[in-house]
């Protein structure tokens, strides 16, 4: 089995192994499928958040942030939702999710700087997709959504 997870309630996170809850009242989120501590997600989802219809179950890597998408594509002006981009490691699909509310902020502030050196097919693939991956331009909007305040990156990020 590929994923550890037990009638997708609380599951054991199969990249860093620690439990994870999957409770609305702890995520705040109704379908949780990532780690709180890793951000390493399942392929649980085919067509739309929750539905747990994709077959693959491969394990998904955190590779950006993005926003939520808006009427008029990817809003970044309006400072809106931070959300995870991932990449199943078994098949390769790209999706998007919701940041949780027990989201660990320096594990999210980590995916946004090692974004920051993905390779260009990588960032060509999510332009293609009409995913628009964060840059060092939105840092001053990640930060104050996930700290509070601004906090600029070190000069060697």
């Amino acid at each position: 089995m590929k994923y550890s997870a037990s009638s997708f309630g609380d599951f054991r996170c199969a990249h860093c192994h620690n439990l994870v809850p999957s409770s609305h009242i702890v995520s705040g989120v109704n379908n949780r499928n990532h780690c709180p501590y890793c951000l390493w997600s399942f392929h649980f989802d085919l067509f739309a958040a929750g539905d747990r219809l994709s077959a693959c179950k491969g394990q998904m890597k955190p590779i950006g942030l993005t926003m939520k998408r808006g009427r008029n594509k990817y809003r970044l002006e309006s400072g809106g939702e931070l959300m995870l981009i991932h990449q199943c490691i078994e098949c390769g699909t790209l999706s998007i999710n919701r940041l949780a509310a027990d989201d660990h902020p320096d594990s999210v502030m980590d995916v946004f700087i090692q974004s920051l050196s993905l390779c260009h097919s990588l960032r060509d693939r999510c332009a293609r997709e009409e995913i628009t991956l964060l840059t060092r331009r939105e840092m001053e909007i990640v930060s104050i959504q996930l700290f509070g305040h601004y906090e600029e990156l070190p000069a060697f990020a």
